[in-house]
Order: C-alpha cells, then sequence, then structure tokens
C-alpha cells in the first residue's frame, strides 16, 4: 500500500525532478516509477500528468538537474577564480568530499539502464573531462598530454567513486587529503619520466 505524505504547497517540475533524482538514488533508473515519487511527494499520478509527458519525461528532468547541479552548476562557480591550479585543487577537493552522498552519481555510473541516463553519463564525463584538460593546458601541458592526464584523473576519480561507496572506511578524511595532495603532484604539477619502449 502505497502512503502518501501530504506536501506543502503546488508541487513544481523542479519538485518531481528531484524526487525522481532522489529516487535514482535509492535504486537507480529503475526505481523512478510515477506512482512511488508521486507518493515521496504526498501527490497524485493524475497531478504528474500537470507537468510531464510521461516517465521518460521525468527522468529525464532528473538527469537534467543532476548534470546541471554535479557539473555545470560547479564548472560555472570554479570559473570565478582565476587561478587554473587553483581551480582544479578546488575541484578536486570538492568532488572528493562529496563523494560519499554523491549516491546518484554511484547509480547512473553502475547501471544507467535507460538511454537518456546512458546518454547523460557520457556527455558529463566528456564534459568535465574537456573541462580538467582546458585547465592543464592553460597550466603549460600540450594539448596530448593534458587530454590524457585529465582522462586518468577522471579514471581515478570514478574509482574513488565506488571504494567510498562500498568501503567508505578506507577513504577516510586525512586519507582524501593526501591522496587529493598526490593526484595534484603528480598529474597536475608533476612531471614522470619518460615510459622506455625499447631494451635498455
Amino acid at each position: 500500500m502505497v502512503v502518501r505524505k501530504p506536501h506543502p504547497g503546488p508541487l513544481t517540475p523542479d519538485d518531481w525532478a528531484r524526487a525522481a533524482l532522489a529516487a535514482i538514488a535509492r535504486g537507480g533508473i529503475a526505481a523512478v516509477a510515477v506512482e512511488s515519487v508521486a507518493a515521496d511527494l504526498g501527490a497524485t499520478k493524475g497531478s504528474f500528468y500537470w507537468h510531464f509527458k510521461n516517465r521518460d519525461a521525468l527522468i529525464q528532468a532528473a538527469l537534467d538537474m543532476w548534470e546541471q547541479s554535479r557539473t555545470e552548476s560547479v564548472i560555472e562557480e570554479l570559473d570565478h577564480e582565476p587561478d587554473p591550479a587553483e581551480r582544479l585543487r578546488k575541484l578536486l577537493e570538492a568532488a572528493f568530499e562529496r563523494v560519499p552522498a554523491d549516491r546518484a552519481e554511484i547509480a547512473l555510473l553502475a547501471d544507467p539502464g535507460h538511454p537518456a541516463a546512458t546518454a547523460a553519463v557520457r556527455r558529463v564525463a566528456q564534459r568535465r573531462i574537456t573541462y580538467i584538460a582546458e585547465q592543464l593546458e592553460k597550466l603549460g601541458w600540450d594539448h596530448g598530454e593534458a587530454q590524457d592526464r585529465a582522462v586518468v584523473l577522471y579514471y581515478t576519480y570514478v574509482g574513488y567513486l565506488q571504494m567510498a561507496h562500498v568501503a567508505p572506511e578506507v577513504v577516510g578524511d586525512d586519507t582524501r587529503q593526501r591522496h587529493v595532495h598526490l593526484i595534484l603532484g603528480t598529474l597536475v604539477a608533476g612531471r614522470l619520466p619518460a615510459v622506455q619502449t625499447g631494451p635498455g
């Protein structure tokens, strides 16, 4: 039996999208069911159709909200900082700090479960990698190396996201700070020795 909780005031499309995003965090795209989201909001299915054509439209609205809040808004805020090295430091610290609570992203990376979700995950990854690479180029890395380092940095973030979810005791506050420092020193400012491809 679905229990409806009263919601104060009229609902907006953002209210529905936010509730759908919370459902994604709990159980992935499969958890976004109109009736259960309506129950979370204390609304009826009929009121849902006042704002959205169907479930796919609600999923898209939730994905748009995730993309805006977790990527575009972050980049907009970072762009107030004139120093690209400081931008990357702030980006890493913010990304690693929010990891344990970012269950919607964990769910989407583990199993997008919907064509729109797959497209959003790919678009967000490319946007983040491109932004990181742009900052690295501003710090003097050539285009190819900046791209490679940005991809490796993003790999690291995704791995950290998963580790913080399945084994949070491994990535405590002190550990997280050391890892951010290590990543900054290795991938942002450090220079690795050339890879030898032949004998000797």
